[in-house]
């Protein structure tokens, strides 16, 4: 059975998105609780929905005035207001949650739910908040989702398996991490003003038998992955758009340009 393409591109780090190819992606972005990245301004105003996991919202109130050091606090802080704190609310400030709340933001307290995580909640909202998923064109962006606690990362990246329908980009600094699953091929459209040229393609929850790729300086040519034996780690992409088919879900990661 021949697979549908699914095209992706890290448009969401550009200054204004193209839109000659199509309508752009509805893009939600989600703030957790570690150092926000330098873009996350630029993140804020792609978005159409901004929701902060539990103490998120601190970095929200004390980091972005960092980001914007020209800009006037009070005023900064009024129009950077998150549309909805949500989690088991054991990191938010009161302060902090009693600030937007103020200026009404929704506050969700989930803390009777200690199964999950903050991310995995936050997820679930827009997933149940999103009509006609598979035609809304959403792409969840997800801002500290890396660095930090090892465990935290895994919990991320464990939330791309749970939701491996739903689009969503983990970002830090430095990289992006996004699921490709096995049930489509998969574009990638570089934007090489931004990301690149290191990347990697990583076989997740099982072994990949087959796996094929265009685009790189070291292509897969129905190549088996798993760890313990060869993963496609610094690899460099050399074009402008990148093919991925494969037998298993990969990690797609592709380095964040510094400017």
């Amino acid at each position: 059975m021949e697979l549908g393409v699914i095209t992706h591109s890290s448009t969401f780090l550009l200054p204004s998105i193209p839109t000659h190819n199509g309508p752009p992606p509805t893009y939600a972005l989600v703030l957790l609780n570690q150092p926000l990245p330098r873009f996350t301004p630029l993140l804020w105003r792609h978005a159409q929905l901004r929701i902060c996991a539990d103490g998120g919202a601190n970095r929200v109130y004390d980091e972005l005035p960092q980001l914007l050091p020209h800009e006037d606090v009070p005023d900064l802080r009024n129009r950077y207001k998150p549309d909805i704190i949500k989690g088991d609310m054991d990191s938010v400030r009161q302060e902090v949650k009693d600030f937007y709340a103020k200026m009404g933001t929704k506050i969700v307290d989930e803390s009777d739910d200690q199964d999950t995580t903050d991310l995995h909640k936050c997820i679930a909202y827009i997933h149940d908040c999103t009509p006609n998923l598979e035609k809304s064109n959403l792409c969840i962006l997800v801002a500290g989702a890396l660095g930090g606690r090892f465990d935290h990362e895994i919990g991320n990246i464990n939330v791309l398996c749970r939701f491996s329908t739903v689009r969503i980009v983990l970002l830090s600094d430095d990289c992006l991490i996004q699921l490709l699953p096995k049930t489509h091929c998969h574009e990638i459209h570089i934007q090489s003003s931004v990301e690149g040229p290191h990347c990697g393609l990583i076989p997740i929850g099982m072994p990949s038998g087959s796996t094929t790729t265009t685009g790189l300086q070291w292509d897969l040519n129905d190549t088996e992955m798993r760890f313990g034996g060869l993963i496609s780690t610094s690899n460099i992409v050399k074009e402008e758009i990148i093919t991925v088919q494969s037998d298993s879900d990969l990690l797609w990661t592709i380095s964040i340009k510094k400017p």
